[in-house]
């Protein structure tokens, strides 16, 4: 296959147009669905306890997980598999989240985005700007809230931090917990705003009107591959 009909970035191995009719697109392997949902169940889980540990008034969330007791127990367990499953996903899609001149285009243009005149906007990739933003957003957070987490993981790390690192990683690992919140509202929001995004980490697929409409490049690469390689 050549190299110049994808290029790097953008479509990835399992992709792939299937005729149909009706016409649907390969987006998400199970595998990748799989690893998707273990992230966001340890992101709210992580969201429940975090906020019972975080204040009085929200004590009583503890009772999810047990008690206080258990919550604190497994909180940074949670944290810990939320970590390597985001990872995981993070070394498939890298490469296709990389910033590209079209991207800023989409920025500039974001009115058009917001008031679903898309036939204004460049032919996109896979991801959008947007999409792109939040990769990288949690990407950033995720490793500072791990690196924050470990230096306030008392029954492991307890002794070998100093009072005051401990104070500026638990100020610091608030912020990117608060942060990491509003991200994932936004990602959740536009995943529902955006009609059958949804289906893509439920079904594995969209159909051919939606890569159409909203990532024209990659559904463009996708049927240029099909011609140079009809076993695809």
């Amino acid at each position: 296959m050549s190299q110049d009909v994808i290029p790097a970035g953008s479509a990835q191995p399992g992709d792939a147009v299937h005729p149909g009719p009706p016409v649907t697109v390969n987006r998400y392997g199970p595998l990748q669905r799989l690893n998707h949902w273990i992230t966001a169940s340890s992101l709210i889980l992580l969201l429940l306890s975090g906020m019972a540990l975080f204040t009085p008034e929200l004590f009583f969330l503890t009772g999810l997980f047990g008690g206080g007791q258990n919550t604190r127990t497994f909180h940074p367990w949670i944290g810990v598999i939320l970590f390597f499953s985001f990872f995981i996903f993070f070394f498939q899609l890298w490469k296709a989240n990389l910033p590209e001149r079209t991207d800023w285009i989409w920025l500039t243009r974001i009115k058009d985005v917001v008031g679903g005149h898309e036939e204004n906007l460049p032919e996109l990739g896979k991801y959008n700007a947007g999409q792109k933003f939040i990769f990288w957003g949690m990407t950033g957070l995720i490793l500072v809230l791990i690196a924050s987490g470990l230096l306030i993981w008392d029954q492991y790390f307890g002794e070998a931090t100093s009072i005051l690192i401990r104070r500026i990683a638990v100020l610091t690992h608030a912020i990117a917990a608060v942060l990491i919140i509003c991200m994932f509202i936004l990602h959740v929001y536009a995943g529902i705003w955006t009609r059958g995004t949804l289906r893509a980490m439920t079904r594995g697929t969209v159909t051919g009107g939606w890569a159409w409409r909203h990532h024209r490049k990659w559904l463009r690469q996708l049927a240029g591959r099909r011609k140079v390689d009809p076993a695809e």
